[in-house]
């Protein structure tokens, strides 16, 4: 029976691992791309900066990446950013890659 409960104990720990891994991936994910819409707008250092963590605020309105691509598409928009949600998409996807691969660098 010990056994069955250190094995239950060992999934659990890697299950809220893996979660907690996730959690920082998307949150490095939208600085990154709050970071990448900042220059896209010509934002200075310090706007960017309070953009980046915006778009980290903005994937706690909604569960998904709607949330986070509605502000970017938005705001980019209304600067007058030639843009499509295609390539927001694409983007989000190229800062995931390189969230993932930064804290997996970190470890």
């Amino acid at each position: 029976m010990t056994d069955f409960n250190d094995r239950e104990r060992a999934e659990e720990s890697k299950f809220a691992r893996d979660e907690e891994m996730q959690f920082r991936v998307q949150a490095r994910r939208n600085r990154l791309l709050g970071t990448w819409a900042a220059e896209k707008m010509g934002l200075s250092a310090v706007e960017a900066e309070a953009y980046a963590k915006a778009v980290v605020q903005a994937d706690f309105e909604e569960a998904g990446d709607e949330d986070v691509i509605r502000k970017l598409l938005g705001d980019l928009v209304s600067a007058g950013v030639e843009v499509d949600e295609a390539e927001v998409r694409a983007a989000l996807d190229a800062k995931a890659v390189e969230a993932r691969r930064a804290l997996m660098g970190e470890a």
